[in-house]
């Protein structure tokens, strides 16, 4: 088979990289598969690689996926081949198993009531123990995501002789780490959150039949197809919705919530809600608390387009310094497979950012992210800005240094590839070439949300992790402290 490609280091994303959207759509008489459509489509910012869709009615489930963006996947065509009145839509991007069709979701998996197919966001910690045991009853696994192996779990447990919500239980129990599930059956739809509620997962009614049920990653996946967000599915929560309406059930103890801080930093879009709030105005708020405790006389704040727009306006209001755009975003560029030749590099091409000049030319330049992974995006950056005749660059970071991988759902570098992992502010500073660099503080961060700081997941800031992960699996990613070295302070 053959391998997904590997990008060049320097060439890498220099970001976390959301590992995928889940949706769905209980709704008779409704054309679900284009409800679903629209709403992979304003989630694909959290999974690019590929897309899918199943759908349920009489006759049994269709399936559709592929490699691709939504808009590549599906047509008018293909949707027509896809009727029902249940619908469970994925979108990916790989953080188990490699980037093939095979690994492509929805998942289905044929049991004694009938199919089911799931749409999973997150990651099992405890994957390879789950993978012997179920290879143990003599399953074949025809994907390497954990994903397949939560539906063969709950396939086991109903051909036991349970039925869907008993056997669904039963699996999540045999399941360690983070994961939000929408699952689609032939009686109907599911959605489920682990006990911690690392990964988002929110529930919706369509404008004109509050029995139409919508479940999805965020709210701009709701707002797309004109339904009313409700509220998020609870941690260790599943709602089951049938012809009966929506049933709530709490499988498991309730342990402190821990939703990922990145979700409000970064990976959802700043037009979803969060705690009654759009997550513009956190990150707005971000930016502030960053200019006061990072200030630094400049004449221009600019953000690194488009996820630094917020937290730089927040700065620029609480610094009283000019906001402007220095940097212009190709917003057509994706990840292309096709590389820059050497020459090409080295005379500078920029395929997704391109300074203006006239606007940075003469200036003190404060530049506002939302992260440095790696630096190699940010070193670029800055060395544009000088070229476009910067006189200084400062940068400034509306989150702490990211210091360790996760393990629950984004797919970010091993440890020794996370540049504060083992270096410096000050080592930073002179490896991008900067004037000054900052990171808001941990506890900035977590003040800014407004709620309680300790539901929330900051793992990759900290090193506490939630859920314990197994030694295995720690020590493929944590490399720097299975060989007891220091951490930069």
């Amino acid at each position: 088979m053959s391998q997904p490609t590997v990008l060049p280091s320097d060439e890498a994303p220099d970001k976390p990289e959301e590992a995928c959207a889940v949706f769905g759509v209980y709704a008779p008489g409704q054309d679900v598969a284009k409800l679903s459509y629209f709403g992979l489509y304003a989630l694909q910012h959290r999974g690019q690689e590929s897309a899918g869709i199943a759908t349920f009615n009489s006759n049994g489930v269709r399936l559709h996926k592929d490699m691709g963006l939504v808009a590549r996947v599906f047509d008018e065509e293909t949707l027509l081949q896809l009727p029902g009145n249940i619908a469970v839509g994925h979108t990916r991007y790989s953080t188990t198993g490699s980037s093939l069709v095979a690994n492509a979701q929805p998942v289905v998996i044929p049991t004694r009531l009938g199919s089911l197919a799931l749409a999973h966001n997150g990651n099992l910690v405890n994957a390879p123990q789950l993978k012997k045991c179920l290879e143990e009853d003599n399953y074949e696994f025809f994907s390497s995501t954990d994903s397949e192996m939560i539906a063969v779990a709950i396939s086991q447990e109903v051909d036991s002789g349970k039925d869907w919500l008993e056997g669904a239980i039963s699996a999540f129990n045999r399941c360690q780490g983070a994961y939000s599930l929408v699952i689609g059956t032939p009686k109907g739809l599911m959605g489920v959150r682990d006990p911690h509620g690392i990964r988002p997962l929110v529930i919706g009614v369509l404008a004109d039949n509050p029995q139409h049920y919508v479940l999805a990653s965020e709210t701009a996946g709701l707002d797309i197809i004109g339904a009313e967000y409700v509220r998020d599915v609870e941690p260790g929560e599943i709602v089951w919705i049938t012809e009966d309406g929506l049933a709530s059930y709490h499988w498991s103890e309730k342990p402190e919530p821990k939703l990922c801080v990145f979700e409000m930093i970064y990976f959802s879009r700043p037009d979803s809600m969060v705690n009654n709030e759009s997550l513009y105005s956190y990150r707005l708020r971000l930016g502030q608390q960053l200019a006061k405790e990072s200030y630094v006389e400049a004449d221009s704040v600019i953000p690194v387009p488009d996820s630094g727009v917020p937290a730089a306006i927040g700065f620029s209001h609480q610094s009283g310094i000019t906001f402007e755009e220095g940097l212009i975003k190709n917003r057509y560029v994706g990840r292309t497979f096709i590389q820059p030749t050497q020459s090409m590099r080295e005379s500078g091409i920029r395929m997704k950012l391109n300074p203006l000049k006239d606007v940075i030319s003469g200036k003190r330049i404060i530049m506002v992210d939302d992260s440095i992974v790696r630096g190699t995006t940010s070193r670029k950056i800055v060395q544009a800005l000088r070229d476009a005749g910067a006189t200084e660059v400062h940068m400034r970071i509306s989150s702490p240094p990211v210091t360790h991988p996760c393990f629950y759902g984004i797919d970010t570098d091993n440890q020794d590839q996370l540049i504060a992992a083992t270096k410096s502010v000050e080592e930073i500073a002179e490896k991008i070439g900067v004037d000054s660099l900052a990171y808001l503080s941990w506890e900035g961060m977590l003040k800014a949300t407004g709620e309680d700081p300790d539901h929330f997941c900051s793992a990759c800031f900290t090193g506490d992790y939630p859920i314990e992960i197994p030694d295995q699996v720690k020590q493929s990613k944590l490399l720097l402290e299975s060989q007891h070295c220091r951490l930069p302070q």
